[in-house]
């Protein structure tokens, strides 16, 4: 059996770590630096980080604070923000990521997945689909989740897993923040239809809700941030804990 990681989630604003609910509303919670390194030691399997607002500010990503970041962890490392070419990703690899996610580049000029997947191999490459459920539908959203499209969400999986992406970042924005658990029904949809891993994001308030979303929601990871960055929940607790559900995780 595989064995489903626990993925703490940097979100950056201005060098900072935050957080809010349903994407906004955002308190600080940190020195990005120091929570992944604090991370790194309480067994996290990965980190990704999110520069927030570097596609609405239309910038790229801190690559400053991403080399920082890499020099005190020693667990695969994605970084998401503003990036939108093969050179953005290069640089990113450089600075020590390991993998990057793209959003709104994607959703933009869906070809870049092809490209950059072409170039770095699928396993370098996150699709990150931040979605809302609206009218009836799930739709992505894309600049931070401030924009929506009239893409649906499962059909949009189906494209970039087919285009070459080696992963899905899922992210609730009706979960997000919440702590009332996660998208476990549209999770276990979209990871049922596809034949790559899918991150859960968005919702995480419990160690109930990493088991259920692991088991109702069929997901190979799990995400959270604030649960983690205000100490409500500790990565050694959840894996004991995942562990006596027969859930195999990484110890």
């Amino acid at each position: 059996m595989l064995t489903k990681r626990i993925i703490p989630c940097l979100d950056i604003k201005e060098g900072r770590t935050v957080k809010g609910v349903n994407f906004v509303d955002l308190r600080d919670a940190g020195d990005p630096v120091e929570l992944a390194a604090a991370y790194a030691l309480e067994g996290a399997d990965e980190l990704v980080f999110l520069d927030i607002t570097a596609t609405v500010e239309n910038r790229k990503t801190l690559i400053e604070l991403v080399t920082k970041v890499a020099a005190t962890i020693n667990i695969p490392f994605t970084v998401g923000g503003g990036i939108s070419s093969v050179a953005d990703v290069s640089a990113l690899l450089a600075a020590g990521a390991d993998k990057i996610s793209i959003n709104s580049a994607a959703v933009k000029r869906p070809e870049v997945i092809d490209e950059m997947a072409a170039e770095f191999g699928s396993q370098c490459v996150v699709v990150a689909i931040d979605t809302r459920y609206v009218h009836g539908k799930h739709l992505v959203h894309t600049h931070g989740g401030r924009q929506a499209t009239d893409l649906d969400t499962i059909q949009w999986a189906k494209e970039v897993a087919d285009r070459g992406a080696g992963e899905i970042l899922l992210t609730s924005m009706d979960h997000d923040g919440t702590k009332g658990g996660f998208a476990d029904e549209l999770t276990a949809e979209i990871s049922a239809s596809l034949s790559i891993p899918v991150i859960a994001s968005g919702g995480a308030g419990s160690m109930e809700h990493f088991k259920d979303v692991f088991t109702k929601g069929k997901a190979d990871a799990a995400l959270a941030a604030s649960i983690f960055h205000f100490k409500e929940i500790s990565i050694p607790d959840l894996k004991a804990y995942l562990r006596t559900s027969e859930i195999s995780v990484r110890i």
